[in-house]
């Protein structure tokens, strides 16, 4: 039997509590080599093979992790496909995907040989030489976007390790085409129930006060504005604003979808002020609506400057990526941006890898076939139970919310 795992499910398991800080004695070498010897005797002989208990290890580790998730007394030793299996050998169905990553399942045969391939060719070289596959990767994702009919301006791309990252660039990048025009286009405007990121920047961009408030003040010149209100564009948008961040299905805050009129009359507002328009599509892009891209069921006189992607893209290997129009690309020169580990050899040739697959047609095709099966089934579930289902989306992104005063 498969238990379900959801992140909504994680309230009803059973937490350890946080630990009190411990005193360590320094350790020698041999005992570095003999805890490392441990691990994997205890987690790597057999896919399946119970090992450890999980209960023993957490307690064991907890005092050595800062406590950033509160996590369920669970923990996890492998998986395949949709399904994960922990130290117990339970088995569970994975219905957070990684939280959105895992798009061609976990162990996916394409995937695994392909990092085994390249981890025994070249994983990292410094970023001051060229390397075979992020060249090859911005291609596929430039040339690949415009046949889709999304952002029909799309031309360059910055690889990187992660959507906050990806939305870090985003922000430096319309920065720096707002002050080429005026040194007082500083200004940012994102929108409430919209999630960025946790750096500052992109945390700036998410007026969330449970992800503000303990790192406070944000970074200067953000503004908040409401989802598909057009009318409050004129005094949010202005001559100050050099970017606008935006979701075209917001995922964080229940999924709200930003309707084709607003997003025709945010990029009428950004073109009258000259700001930078930003499309994050970190969560609800590569595939997940039924289209390429969540904006390509918009007008072309909606597409965005920028559009930030991670999550989906490496199936797991972290990677991001910032794809950006000519005009704004040209406002970028040598040494203004920059990342260690962006677009190394190994998730370059894996996010070319997912990328290629998730934008086949074939598979599009599926996911809008699976997207109205669940469709129908929830518009049967609210017809039901009344107030149970929110905003049911497009493509396998469907379920806006179960209220938690109904959740029993």
């Amino acid at each position: 039997m498969a238990h379900r795992l959801s992140i909504g499910a994680f309230g009803a398991l059973g937490r350890l509590p946080v630990r009190a800080a411990v005193t360590r004695a320094p350790m020698n070498r041999p005992t570095v080599r003999a805890l490392a010897s441990a691990a994997e005797a205890a987690f790597d002989e057999g896919a399946h093979a119970p090992r450890v208990e999980a209960g023993e290890a957490i307690t064991k580790e907890a005092d050595y992790m800062v406590a950033t998730y509160s996590r369920p007394n669970i923990m996890f030793k492998s998986g395949k496909g949709s399904y994960l299996w922990d130290t117990t050998e339970k088995k569970y169905l994975d219905f957070t995907a990684g939280i959105a990553v895992n798009s061609l399942g976990h162990a996916d045969e394409g995937v695994t040989s392909v990092i085994a391939d390249q981890a025994q060719r070249l994983i990292h070289a410094c970023n001051l030489y060229h390397n075979p596959w992020t060249g090859e990767l911005s291609r596929l994702i430039v040339e690949t976007t415009l046949a889709s009919g999304a952002m029909a301006d799309a031309s360059r791309v910055f690889i990187c390790n992660s959507g906050s990252e990806a939305n870090e660039a985003a922000i430096k990048f319309a920065r720096k085409v707002g002050k080429s025009t005026s040194d007082t286009k500083t200004e940012f405007v994102s929108f409430h129930n919209s999630f960025h990121g946790r750096t500052m920047g992109s945390l700036s961009a998410t007026p969330t006060k449970k992800y503000q408030a303990p790192f406070g003040p944000m970074l200067p010149g953000f503004r908040y504005g409401d989802l598909n209100d057009i009318s409050a564009l004129p005094g949010l948008v202005t001559a100050q604003t050099c970017g606008v961040i935006v979701e075209p299905i917001q995922g964080e805050g229940g999924i709200h979808t930003a309707t084709p009129e607003f997003m025709v009359a945010l990029r009428r507002r950004c073109d009258e002020v000259g700001a930078v328009l930003i499309y994050d599509e970190i969560q609800c892009g590569l595939g997940r609506t039924g289209e390429l891209w969540a904006h390509a069921a918009l007008p072309r006189e909606a597409h965005p400057d920028i559009l930030t992607t991670a999550k989906a893209l490496g199936n797991g290997v972290p990677i991001g990526a910032t794809m950006v129009t000519e005009k704004v690309a040209q406002k970028i020169v040598v040494g203004d941006h920059g990342t260690t580990f962006g677009g190394n050899p190994l998730a370059a040739r894996v996010a070319h890898h997912v990328f290629a697959r998730l934008a086949d047609a074939e598979m599009l095709g599926e996911v809008r076939r699976k997207g109205e099966v669940f469709k129908r089934g929830l518009e049967g579930v609210r017809a039901r139970y009344p107030g149970l289902v929110g905003e049911i989306a497009e493509g396998l992104k469907t379920l806006e919310e179960v209220l938690a005063e109904h959740a029993d």
